[in-house]
């Protein structure tokens, strides 16, 4: 058995009542022996990534281990002989937990955890965990249950082992010869209804409000990227915000939208989201639609990426998979901003390299989100894509007609004003075309 492994002491802001974990990143030996892993990333980052994972819910990592793997064994994932090997280290140290970061079949869970005689979660049930800690509103809990019901479900097998017996049909919970388990599925498909229900009022309500912000002027900018890329910080950054963000993976779960002048005097909405990660699971998608729904409908997506993290390459392949998983058109994808942050934890010559590469795309901004270079770059990046969308238009005013005037002057950038001899103004302006059609109602209307 070919096993990597690492000792690690507790983190820092690890709390004193904290859980101890022992990670397993399993990989096929067949991937390039054990290189790469088919995805960009090499075992040892993969086992790091996980760790970090374990972190964001102060669970004390004791220790870390890569182990390769010939094939997946349909009843362990490992073969019988990995898995008494690490029954021995796993009673050794003595863990909480045991975080396999796979994904794991609820036979394959419910097996290890006889073999181990240890609580086992996959990588699905760590981001689970971090979700529930993370939310705060009620769309975000709301959300973060129904995930955390639909991925229980179908480990009542796991869960109620010791329960698989008759109930008898006493009381209203089920009729006469229901088991336990088929109670307890019953009742939860009957609370994924609900929350079912409930997160499609919260669509609906979101898009009464997307609705609404339709008759502003204003754009809409969404923030997204790899879990710790930097896009809160940035976000607080640009639009002066409070908005949580700390060296964690996942430290924002809940969206954000802020107001913010650009450098041409437009306004535009900031919205910072949920970030990303590799293997993020199907059902974690469709539970947070309701939020990643405010990234397919912003008028231009800004990804943000960590330049600085040694898979970064990769990191971009998975949020573009993501994008592309919501169903973000590929023609918006190709016009998105890319933002290359956290260059100052580069070393100079790297710094320098980036800043003047010649080859860098026009819609590639080098910066730091904590030291502030680069920002109006950025900014600057931003007014100039949402300008695109503008078409040049002349019009012309009655005289006396100020209203309007100064409603074209607050949504329209004036590229000529010239008033003729009877106080007629002509205006040559460039405009978005939704505020052309909101223009002519309201010259309609008058």
């Amino acid at each position: 058995m070919q096993i990597d492994s690492q000792r690690d002491v507790k983190p820092a802001g690890a709390g004193p009542g904290s859980g101890h974990a022992l990670i397993l990143h399993p990989y096929l030996k067949s991937s390039v022996a054990g290189e790469n892993t088919g995805s960009g990333r090499t075992p040892q980052s993969r086992l790091e990534e996980a760790a970090r994972l374990a972190a964001a819910i102060q669970l004390a990592v004791s220790f870390k281990i890569a182990v390769s793997i010939v094939k997946a064994s349909p009843s362990h994932l490992f073969g019988s002989g990995k898995v008494a090997e690490l029954a021995g280290m796993i009673a050794d140290l003595a863990p909480d937990v045991v975080i396999v970061d796979g994904a794991l079949t609820p036979v394959q869970q419910r097996n290890l955890e006889r073999a181990w005689n240890v609580k086992v979660i996959d990588r699905t049930g760590l981001i689970l965990e971090i979700f529930g800690a993370r939310a705060q509103t009620r769309e975000g809990r709301l959300q973060v249950e129904l995930a955390h019901l639909n991925y229980q479900r179908s480990r009542l097998v796991r869960s109620w082992t010791h329960l698989e017996r008759q109930r008898g049909g006493v009381g209203f919970l089920g009729g006469p010869g229901e088991t336990q388990i088929e109670t307890d599925r019953r009742l939860i498909s009957e609370r994924i209804a609900r929350l079912t229900r409930e997160l499609d009022q919260v669509r609906r309500t979101r898009e009464a409000h997307r609705k609404g912000r339709a008759k502003t002027p204003f754009p809409i900018v969404a923030f997204v990227g790899y879990t710790n890329a930097g896009k809160s910080t940035l976000f607080n950054r640009l639009t002066r915000a409070q908005v949580y963000a700390d060296d964690l993976l996942f430290a924002t779960l809940d969206p954000t939208m802020r107001g913010v002048a650009l450098p041409d005097a437009r306004r535009a909405i900031f919205s910072d989201t949920v970030g990303f990660i590799s293997d993020l699971p199907t059902h974690l998608i469709a539970a947070f639609r309701a939020t990643l729904e405010e990234v397919l409908e912003a008028d231009l997506v800004v990804h943000i990426r960590d330049i600085s993290h040694p898979q970064s390459a990769a990191q971009k392949q998975d949020v573009l998979q993501v994008l592309e998983d919501l169903g973000l058109p590929e023609q918006r994808r190709e016009k998105m901003i890319e933002v290359l942050n956290k260059i100052d934890l580069l070393s100079p010559e790297r710094q320098e390299e980036i800043r003047n590469n010649s080859t860098r795309a026009a819609n590639t901004i080098p910066l730091s989100a904590v030291t502030g270079e680069g920002c109006e770059a950025l900014l600057d990046a931003i007014a100039a894509r949402l300008s695109e969308r503008r078409e040049m238009v002349e019009l012309h005013l009655p005289p006396g007609d100020g209203a309007n005037l100064a409603w074209l002057h607050a949504h329209a950038e004036i590229v000529e004003l010239h008033h003729d001899a009877d106080g007629a103004a002509h205006v040559r302006a460039a405009i978005d075309p939704e505020d052309l059609a909101r223009y002519r109602k309201r010259v309609a209307e008058l």
